[in-house]
């Protein structure tokens, strides 16, 4: 006898919230920009990717208010709205940061490196592909298009549920 399972995609059981989900219960996160030089407008000079002239591009330092109890990671989707193959799920690449609840000041690390600070790793590296291609936290590159960039911030506990989840716009490039 051959035993057949089904596989539901997206079935959450018993009223828990699905892997990848944010629980109901949990308030958003407030992010913002931490440096002066983001202001959520333009990107900073210098601050887009190598191929279009960027100089020894970071990151935005961000401040994230609200981390909830039981958070043990911050893992943070950089995304470019205008362009859709890297408008989701982290298509810039997602930067994973050690964290625990309340808030935390997250600083800016290298774009275009697998090179991480202590406390810091390369969750996934961003999609880009040909000649976009970068490792890690690929910059804003749209050669000046005036493409907007945000990034998605989550909060995560130790089995990576998504515990509360935030939004802050980084500019536009």
């Amino acid at each position: 006898m051959k035993t057949v399972f089904t596989v539901v995609a997206g079935l959450a059981l018993a009223g828990l919230p699905r892997v990848g989900e944010p629980r109901a219960e949990t308030a958003p996160l407030s992010v913002s920009l931490a440096d002066p030089a983001w202001t959520g407008d333009k990107i900073p000079a210098g601050q887009q990717c190598t191929k279009f002239g960027g100089q020894s591009p970071m990151t935005p330092a961000l401040k994230v208010e609200g981390l909830p109890a039981g958070t043990v990671e911050v893992l943070v989707e950089f995304n470019d709205d205008d362009y859709y193959d890297l408008s989701y799920d982290g298509g810039h690449g997602i930067i994973a940061f050690t964290a625990g609840p309340g808030a935390a000041v997250l600083p800016a690390v290298p774009g275009e490196s697998r090179d991480m600070p202590p406390g810091v790793r390369i969750a996934q590296k961003n999609r880009a592909t040909g000649s976009y291609a970068r490792p890690g936290y690929l910059p804003p590159c749209s050669g000046g298009n005036d493409h907007g960039y945000f990034a998605v911030v989550k909060a995560v506990d130790g089995n990576e549920d998504i515990l509360a989840e935030g939004r802050v716009t980084i500019g536009r490039y």
